[in-house]
C-alpha cells in the first residue's frame, strides 16, 4: 500500500510594504486525504530585523514532529498547542508587533 502524498491547501505570500515594516509573511498548510491538517508553516521573514534562521523573525510550524515557535533565531516548543486555527490567530496577533 503506497503512502498518499499530502496536499498543499494553503499557500499564501504577503509582501509587507517598507512603510509598514517590510518583509514577507508566508503561510502554508498541507492536509491528508481526509482533510486533516498534517503540516503547517506560518512565518514572518524580514532580513532587516533578523539575520539568523534565514531572516525568520518569528513563526510557527510542526516540522520535526512537534509544534514549535521560531523567534529571532531560537526555537521553542509550543506546549499549549490546541489546534491550527488557534495558533494562526496567535500568529496574526503577534504579527501586529512588527507590521504597523
Amino acid at each position: 500500500m503506497s503512502k498518499q502524498p499530502f496536499i498543499k491547501t494553503i499557500s499564501e505570500r504577503f509582501t509587507v510594504p517598507k512603510r509598514k515594516g517590510g518583509g514577507l509573511i508566508k503561510i502554508e498548510v498541507w492536509e491528508d486525504e481526509n482533510g486533516l491538517i498534517v503540516k503547517y508553516s506560518m512565518v514572518y521573514v524580514n532580513h532587516q530585523l533578523c539575520s539568523k534562521d534565514n531572516g525568520r523573525v518569528f513563526g510557527y510550524d510542526n516540522a520535526h514532529d512537534y509544534h514549535h515557535r521560531h523567534y529571532m533565531g531560537e526555537i521553542f516548543p509550543v506546549d499549549d498547542f490546541t489546534n491550527y486555527q488557534d495558533l494562526l490567530d496567535r500568529f496574526e496577533e503577534e504579527i501586529k508587533e512588527f507590521v504597523k
